[in-house]
């Protein structure tokens, strides 16, 4: 009984822990390589015309 009872205490605990901690940093890693691949992108794009322009 009291292995029945860990083992619901542990996957609850795992369960809390994944989605209090684990799933948000995920998300915000995700944003933030979202938010610099745009800025990436603008800097490339800019640095293209201008470059088309020196010519």
């Amino acid at each position: 009984m009291g292995r029945m009872v860990m083992l619901v205490a542990g996957v609850l605990l795992a369960l809390w822990v994944l989605f209090a901690f684990i799933l948000p940093m995920v998300m915000g890693l995700l944003k933030l390589a979202l938010i610099i691949g745009v800025i990436a992108v603008v800097v490339f794009v800019v640095v293209a015309l201008v470059g088309r322009t020196a010519r």
